[in-house]
């Protein structure tokens, strides 16, 4: 089974700071601060574990076959990674939002 190597555009880098910062402006306890890192970690690791063996399984993002959309479901929400498939080899994560959150940047 081949795997796909994950490379995240600055956008992506960028959204995930800006997700993980939310969370840690919302935490008013040692819990929800564990809960941030948490939350981050699940993400990163279901790319790392999911998206990198069969990328071609989720959701067309456009007219693209290799524009994709991973969502990542955790407690009562959940992440959207915007990626595409460069070739037989590279993944890239193009954005990462919120789901409640409008659309990409």
């Amino acid at each position: 089974m081949t795997t796909f190597a994950v490379r995240y555009t600055e956008t992506a880098k960028d959204d995930l700071s800006r997700l993980f910062d939310f969370l840690l402006e919302r935490a008013q306890t040692i819990e929800d601060l564990d809960a941030a890192q948490q939350t981050l970690d699940t993400f990163v690791n279901e790319i790392e574990t999911h998206l990198c063996r069969s990328p071609f399984i989720y959701r067309k993002a456009g007219q693209s076959p290799f524009l994709r959309e991973l969502i990542v479901t955790f407690r009562r929400s959940g992440y959207v990674a915007l990626y595409e498939i460069e070739n037989g080899e590279t993944i890239t994560i193009v954005a990462v939002r919120h789901q409640r959150e409008d659309d990409y940047h």
